[in-house]
């Protein structure tokens, strides 16, 4: 491993456009919109408003997909946003944007997905707990590591398996990447074809006008399309990480663009399209009724091809998880890499595989920290922190791309300049000050775990000075 130096061009540049767009699709088509049309019907919002929450969602991320777009033509090198962060406010702000990703919205999105990767792999399969008998074993009486055991060791081995993969090189792990995601899109294309060929309901929205919903006694509007949009946007979230891999794709300044508005347009369709096939097949008051540890997708499949349908669903899911899970496992540990280069991480985390050439230290630290919050068991806390922790990053990115344009350091054409940026920081200003309000416990641990953050700062500034 080499850990001084000349670092540069390292990495491979081995990835097409293709494999790019692939991994922000396999990014974004986890679990979430298999999940979240129940908590959205149950919003009391009618059909074609959840369409326009999903829509109105997809609006958003392509404005910040094409705000990154324009920050990707500024650098060939990876890291993603820790990289477009350097270039327009420095390190402070842009070690904190890292952190954050190490500490919470990579590792705790991983750990999420690792762990409901076992939890579907369970339907299939009986997963022991073999530490049960140490279940009520507590950290604090919040941490609980021996709960679940055999899913989270279940979830650990599979975190494990990726990682040893994707070290073992990049293009091999983009071409196991792009088989999963494809064949989770065509798994998606059958459900939706079925789902708006079905003519067995009354309640169908294909041609014909919705009939208002009951809406429960302290409904407001906003707060419900509010509430429905934040379902979305955890089911969009994970487009940004894809522009870590800045370093390894073939014509970044291009491609990298490129990708992630190609992802982020098919997966907005893909996720239309599945919605209307669900409220093809059941009304918004038979979603609404649905249990909240039942899982709407699978409903709906049953509905139209019975018990082999809920086990089609199962597996798409069980696909769509290990999926996104892998495209996580690619892309989050390249930005780990390109902040040790830069000496504002743990240096040895610079190592190249002398033969895989691959960021495999960074690999490994992602891995074993992913491991560490499955264990304990408070990833669902942290996951809810993803978007909100996000999205104050999301804001800050329209501004580094605003800074650069007007600085002279981007000088290519920007689409959607300067409206696009514009209007996605006025949405991400409006989204951090509503969760400030309505989840200010959850806003305070979230901004916490941010600035725990500063101490290594000053740590690795120190270190960087000897």
């Amino acid at each position: 491993m080499t850990n001084n130096g000349n670092y540069k061009n390292k990495l491979l540049r081995n990835l097409s456009l293709f494999s790019g767009t692939m991994l922000v699709v396999g990014m974004l088509i986890g679990s979430g919109i298999f999940k979240k049309i129940v908590p959205m019907a149950q919003t009391g919002l009618s059909e074609w408003e959840i369409l326009g929450a999903w829509t109105f969602a997809g609006i958003i991320t392509i404005l910040g997909a094409l705000t990154i777009a324009g920050l990707a033509s500024a650098t060939e090198e990876s890291g993603g946003s820790y990289e477009y962060f350097r270039l327009g406010f420095g390190n402070f702000v842009s070690f904190l944007s890292g952190w954050t990703e190490f500490t919470i919205i990579g590792s705790g999105g991983n750990a999420a997905l690792a762990f409901l990767f076992a939890q579907v792999l369970g339907a299939f399969i009986d997963i022991p707990n073999p530490l049960d008998a140490w279940k009520d074993i507590s950290i604090g009486e919040f941490i609980y590591p021996f709960a679940d055991s055999g899913v989270k060791i279940v979830g650990i081995i599979s975190i494990f398996v990726l990682t040893v993969l994707n070290i073992m090189g990049a293009k091999q792990g983009a071409v196991f990447n792009n088989i999963i995601t494809v064949a989770k899109i065509l798994g998606l294309l059958v459900l939706i074809a079925f789902g708006l060929s079905h003519t067995g309901s009354e309640n169908t929205i294909l041609g014909s006008a919705i009939k208002d919903v009951t809406r429960p006694e302290n409904f407001t509007f906003y707060s419900a399309f509010f509430t429905a949009m934040l379902g979305a946007f955890w089911a969009y979230s994970g487009w940004v990480a894809a522009a870590n891999i800045g370093g390894e794709i073939v014509n970044p300044r291009k491609n990298m663009a490129r990708s992630i508005i190609y992802g982020v347009l098919i997966v907005i369709a893909t996720y239309l399209l599945i919605n209307f096939a669900f409220f093809n097949v059941l009304s918004i008051d038979e979603l609404s009724a649905i249990g909240d540890n039942e899982i709407g997708a699978m409903v709906v499949a049953e509905t139209l091809l019975g018990s082999a349908g809920s086990k089609f669903v199962l597996i798409l899911i069980l696909v769509s998880v290990f999926g996104a899970l892998n495209s996580g496992i690619i892309a989050y540990p390249r930005k780990y890499f390109r902040m040790a280069e830069e000496k504002y991480f743990f240096k040895n985390a610079i190592g190249v595989h002398p033969k895989f050439k691959t960021p495999h230290v960074a690999f490994i630290y992602s891995g074993v920290w992913t491991a560490v919050m499955l264990a304990s068991g408070s990833f669902d806390m942290l996951t809810d922190m993803v978007v909100f922790t996000g999205f104050i990053f999301y804001g800050l990115l329209s501004v580094a791309l605003i800074k650069l344009k007007r600085n002279g350091t981007i000088t290519a054409k920007v689409i959607g300049y300067p409206v696009a940026p514009i209007l996605f920081l006025a949405f991400a200003i409006v989204l951090t000050i509503n969760t400030l309000i309505s989840q200010p416990v959850l806003s305070l641990i979230g901004i916490g775990l941010i600035l725990s953050g500063i101490p290594f700062y000053y740590y690795f500034e120190r270190k960087k000075a000897e």
